[in-house]
This record gives C-alpha cells, structure tokens and sequence, in this order.
C-alpha cells in the first residue's frame, strides 16, 4: 500500500480518545532530519494525522543497557548528537521538549519487575528527535525515553511493551524507533535490496499482521536470518516492544516499507483503533 493510501486511511480511522495508538518508525540514517526525504515527509504527514498526545514515551535503538531498563526523568531531556562523520548542520539541531519527570517515575514504577530505574542523564538521543521534530515540529508536547536492555531476551522486550499497554489510555503515545533490518556491514551503494533483507522485512510483516509475534521472538528459529538481518539486535528490540503494546482491538497500517541502501529496512507501521 502507498504511503498516502495509508495516511490517508489513518486520518479517517483517527478520532479524539484518550486512547492512542502505536507507532514503530524505521528511523535509518540521521540525514533524514535534515534532509527533504520520502520518510522524512512521511513522518511530517503522520505527525499531522495522528491526535494530539498529552506525553510521548520513546523507546529507541540508541538507548542500551545491561542488566537494567533506564527511564528518562529529567525535567528538560538533552538533545543527544550521537553519531561522528556528518555536517555541522546535522550537529547544530536541538529538539527543546519538556520531559514529563512524574509519569516517567509511575513507568520506573510499572517497569519494577523488569528491572526499572530511573535516569536523569540521558536525553533524546538521534533515535528520537530526528522523527519527532517531524511529528511535532513545535516540540510541545512532553517526552521521555526508556533505554532497551541487551542482556535479555526478544520476549522480555514484547513483554515490556505489555506492562506500558495501559498508558495509551492515558493519552501517552508510545513511539518505536528502530529498523526491521539493520545490517550496516551488508549496505550497498547501488541500493539493490539484499535477498536477506527482502526476506526478514517480509517474515517480519507477515507474522506482524498475524499477530504471531511468538515467531518474531524466537531467536532460535530464526536463526541466521535474524543474525544477518541484525549482528545486533538493537534496532529491532523497539519493534517488538511496540508490538507487545498491542492487543486483539488493534488494526494494523503499514507506511514505508522500502529497503534502503541493500540492508536497512524503512518499514514502518501504527497499531490503531
């Protein structure tokens, strides 16, 4: 399905609730916040189309930890340039947002069993403002991280998003960014689309559409082909996360799904009423 065809659709299936859905954003290179993209106008037209949240919960790629999962209290979150090689423009943007330090603390809170805590030195980092300035250019709307922790397993990342579920009827938007594939040694100049990466994209948003996301948590069946799609599993966890947030009252609209540079998936998708 087109992009427009999809937003299109959102904007009409859309209305005001307390209620908000889910959105996982294929982030890919950060000169997508600086540069005049198909995602980045994509991110612009979904930013239009979704209702207005009153707090932004952003789980991102670039936030790892061991052995813990870390939540964002800070009162003003920092705008993280964690990248090295680009244009100084690129480094010169700042994403001001409000943190939201009390609804940041009720999740250290929800998050006990999983090892929660509190952080109040993080930020935003690349996997969270470089879409948000698109989403809500004014940054008016409050917004804290939780990191992603690398010691445990695919499932305890589904499970996360199930203990979060609850705070979409609070009006929070819970927002993933990553890649459903990210294999930054496999990239190619020609952009020709690696058949490892065609192959997971499609496995991926298959299973996702079934709502089968015992099979996108289940590493050992996947096997080399979610260890060529991912060498690290960070830019798929928020995914997942995104996914275990969902339930039985959910449709599902995917928006971009191209393979960019042979093996960066684009895919990106919203769970909705």
């Amino acid at each position: 399905m087109r992009t427009a065809q999809a937003l299109a659709q959102l904007r009409d299936r859309f209305s005001p609730s307390d209620r908000m859905p889910l959105v996982f954003l294929g982030h890919g290179s950060p000169m997508n916040a600086i540069e005049d993209s198909q995602f980045s106008r994509a991110w612009l037209d979904l930013g239009r189309a979704l209702p207005r949240p009153k707090a932004i919960l952003v789980v991102s790629a670039h936030w790892m930890t061991q052995g813990t999962t870390l939540v964002d209290v800070s009162k003003m979150p920092r705008t993280i340039h964690d990248f090295h090689g680009f244009p100084e423009q690129l480094f010169a943007q700042q994403y001001p947002a409000h943190g939201q330090p009390d609804l940041a603390r009720e999740v250290v809170s929800l998050l006990a069993s999983h090892h929660g805590a509190e952080d109040d030195t993080w930020g935003l980092d690349h996997g969270a403002w470089t879409i948000l300035k698109f989403l809500y250019p004014e940054a008016d709307v409050p917004v804290f991280q939780i990191s992603i922790d690398m010691s445990e397993g695919l499932e305890h990342h589904l499970e996360i998003g199930r203990v979060i579920a609850d705070l979409r009827d609070r009006g929070v938007l819970i927002l993933g960014s990553g890649n459903v594939v990210h294999n930054l040694r496999a990239l190619r100049r020609d952009g020709q689309p690696q058949d490892f990466a065609v192959e997971f994209d499609t496995l991926f948003a298959d299973r996702l559409e079934a709502r089968d996301f015992g099979a996108l948590t289940d590493a050992a069946a996947l096997g080399p082909l979610l260890a060529m799609a991912h060498p690290s599993v960070d830019h798929y966890l928020p995914a997942l996360t995104i996914a275990g947030a969902s339930d039985h009252r959910d449709g599902l609209t995917f928006l971009t799904d191209e393979i960019n540079l042979g093996s960066l998936s684009m895919r990106s998708f919203v769970f909705h009423a």
